[in-house]
């Protein structure tokens, strides 16, 4: 399975980054391997529409599943279209993260757990 996480950095041992639109990058796991791939989010400094712009990059890197701090009610409903799951809510290292959601200790969001353009105060 393939998971997309943002980051604050472009190694396993980065920080995931607390905004989904406007991290500074995806890091995009094989969950099984752990090999992984990085993708700088060209959306950080957009306008608008970032959240949506940035779920269509994790969607079109195949992930599964995307783990985040927070998420916005546009890029949730696109990564809800495209049968993505999301958990928000995670923190610390990209490599913890993704342990915690191997061990089955991070819940599937129900919805946006932030209010749109959250992300444009940080």
């Amino acid at each position: 399975m393939k998971i997309a996480v943002t980051s604050t950095g472009k190694t396993l041992d980065s920080q995931v980054d607390q905004r989904f639109g406007r991290a500074a990058c995806f890091i995009v796991i094989d969950a099984e391997t752990m090999d992984f791939s990085v993708i700088d989010n060209e959306n950080i400094a957009a306008a608008g529409g970032a959240g949506i712009s940035s779920a269509k990059v994790v969607i079109d890197a195949g992930a599964e599943a995307v783990l985040t701090g927070s998420c916005g009610p546009n890029a949730e409903r696109t990564l809800t279209a495209a049968g993505v799951k999301l958990y928000t809510g995670a923190a610390g290292t990209v490599a913890g993260a993704v342990e915690l959601f191997k061990k089955g200790k991070l819940a599937a969001a129900s919805g946006p757990n932030v209010e749109s353009h959250s992300g444009m105060d940080k």
